[in-house]
């Protein structure tokens, strides 16, 4: 069983983000990148997953510009066997990645899709659910412990009241929580081992899919900055401050 893996490149979850002067975007001139946190978590799931030979291959894919090769690198040397990096420079929104990632589902004859379930950039937590509509196939979101056996994927999901176990016939699309796994450290060796891996380059027509933007973005602003505190003499002036100023009670 193939097992297809998006990963994003994006700001580095280290760096202090600032807003462009204009306020049409973020600033990244400069600015280190790096694999989402969450796609990593999902290249190690496939490569554990490997390892216990439920897959015989991990194919990562990334879409965007040219530098995403970097991202798919050290895909490449967590473990993944092969890479396809989507390029455009077209800004790509959630539902166009996963169109993309349908396409290449289809053509490389994938039976499982490991995501990460949101990008530390736009936090849209849409891409994941969106593959699985598009492809028909059965998910399971916010996954902290995946089990695959007899064509089956047991999971264990995060949920607001504690955890939910769902099963599910394969093919079918996983997105990865934070404790699904700690991700290895990538050694020099198999850095310099990535360097050999095949990475292909298509682009958005070849897969027949048109990436152009539905959404618009207006304006991009920081939040706004916290107000001082104030000391206050006693309990009910503080009462009274949260009753009639703060109206939070």
């Amino acid at each position: 069983m193939k097992i297809l893996v998006p990963v994003k490149r994006v700001v580095d979850y280290n760096v202090k983000v600032r807003v462009k002067s204009d306020q049409t975007g973020v600033d990244i001139a400069n600015v280190k990148m790096s694999m989402n946190p969450f796609d990593e978590i999902a290249v190690e799931e496939a490569v554990r997953l490997k390892e216990k030979g439920v897959a015989t291959e991990i194919i990562a894919v990334s879409c965007g510009v040219a530098a995403c090769q970097e991202t798919l690198r050290t895909a490449l040397a967590i473990g993944a066997d092969r890479a396809v990096l989507v390029e455009t420079d077209v800004e790509l929104q959630p539902l166009a990645v996963a169109k993309l990632l349908k396409a290449l589902m289809d053509k490389e004859g994938a039976g499982f899709a490991i995501v990460g379930k949101q990008a530390i950039d736009d936090d849209a937590n849409q891409t994941g659910q969106m593959l699985a509509a598009l492809a028909g196939m059965p998910q399971a979101t916010f996954a902290s412990k995946v089990e695959i056996a007899d064509g089956k994927a047991k999971v264990t999901r995060e949920v607001d009241g504690g955890l939910e176990v769902v099963s599910m016939s394969l093919p079918a699309v996983i997105t990865t929580d934070l404790r699904l796994n700690e991700p290895r450290y990538v050694t020099l060796p198999n850095i310099m081992k990535a360097k050999k891996k095949p990475l292909d380059t298509v682009k958005p027509a070849d897969l027949g899919v048109d990436v152009a933007p539905r959404l618009k973005t207006l304006k991009v602003s920081e939040p706004p900055g916290r107000k001082a505190g104030i000391k206050v003499a006693d309990v009910a002036t503080l009462v009274d401050k949260l009753k009639n100023e703060a109206k939070v009670i």
